[in-house]
């Protein structure tokens, strides 16, 4: 467990250099990972020159304050491609931020209640550009999936400012 500990962290340092040197923001809705995005993030000393805010979007009652006062697309679920970016729009939308970050997915011991497996989710960054990647980790080990989806988040969000 140390060793995921280490490169979540070590992914959220690289994802705050590259927002510092491009003088950006960022805001985090996750889900399947729990709150570890935003942990790696707050975790950078001086977070707060980039980091805007997050919120873990877990339940239905989660999925409402994600909505806020646009409704969400009819039809929506979690653990796709479209949650995660609505997720990652609505999170730079709310919290105007330069960058959002969007995670969602069935991390384990068994799938979600939509029928996917565990170790499968979706990542997605909105910014000046969007980017979305599939999860498939083919393990049903929780807390290794969610430090492999929030750092697919993370590197994922860094490839995009990269860009």
């Amino acid at each position: 467990m140390a060793l995921a500990f280490n490169d979540l962290f070590e992914a959220g340092k690289q994802l705050a250099t590259a927002l510092r040197q491009t003088d950006c923001s960022v805001a985090v809705s996750e889900s399947a990972a729990g709150g570890l995005i935003n942990a790696a993030l707050v975790a950078v000393p001086g977070a707060s020159a980039f980091y805007k805010g997050g919120m873990i979007v877990y339940t239905s009652s989660g999925r409402d304050v994600l909505a806020g006062d646009e409704p969400l697309p009819q039809g929506l679920r979690g653990a796709t491609e479209a949650f995660a970016l609505v997720q990652a729009s609505r999170a730079r939308q709310l919290y105007q931020a330069d960058w959002g970050i969007g995670e969602t997915g069935a991390t384990g011991p068994s799938g979600n209640p939509y029928g996917d497996v565990p170790g499968v989710g979706w990542v997605a960054c909105s910014g000046s550009t969007e980017l979305t990647a599939e999860l498939q980790t083919g393990s049903n080990d929780r807390e290794s999936n969610m430090f492999e989806f929030a750092i697919a988040a993370l590197e994922l969000t860094l490839q995009a400012i990269r860009a």
